[in-house]
């Protein structure tokens, strides 16, 4: 378990060093110039960068100039298409394993408290309403995906609740944009 959880910690080091060289170097703003030709792999591209909180500014400016010369209709689409397959990508990740570990962490404390407010039903329905909320907010979708995966949701309700909320966030930066 202990390798499990310095594992996960460094995969998230890993990724936040990654995003900040992108950012740092411009290579980011780079790649973001290139997908604006490419239309709906472009828009697709921006979205699932539009879920994380180190990409997400860049990103919304492409999606906000996409939508520019584009329907909004087809950015709001393509867009959460890629929204939903970046946030499949944090939320599998949170579920299958960095909450398997923090669970561990704190029935390991003993903390009889803390795990009976995990086992309550209203957890299951709460936690993951509050999550959806705050994917739809501006706030990063790692905070809402991180309670979705803890409360255990189903993929099966994840994958349209994903999406249909990434769709009306673009499509408000498009309305934006028009």
């Amino acid at each position: 378990m202990k390798n499990n959880i310095i594992k996960d910690i460094g995969i998230i080091f890993l990724s936040i060093i990654l995003a900040i060289a992108l950012i740092k170097t411009g290579a980011l703003d780079k790649l973001f110039l290139g997908l604006q030709n490419w239309q709906f792999l472009g828009t697709m591209v921006a979205g699932m960068f539009f879920v994380s909180i180190f990409t997400a500014a860049p990103a919304s400016v492409i999606l906000f100039e996409m939508a520019t010369v584009n329907s909004i209709w087809f950015v709001a689409f393509w867009g959460a298409i890629g929204c939903l397959i970046g946030d499949l990508l944090i939320f599998h990740f949170i579920k299958d394993n960095l909450s398997e570990s923090i669970m561990s962490l704190v029935r390991t404390a003993r903390k009889e408290r803390i795990m009976s407010i995990f086992e309550l039903k209203i957890f299951r329905w709460v936690i993951p309403f509050l999550g959806a909320l705050i994917v739809a907010s501006p706030l990063p979708d790692e905070i809402g995906l991180m309670m979705m995966g803890f409360a255990k949701m189903k993929t099966k309700w994840f994958i349209p609740t994903s999406f249909i909320l990434n769709f009306f966030g673009i499509l408000v930066i498009g309305l934006l944009a028009k």
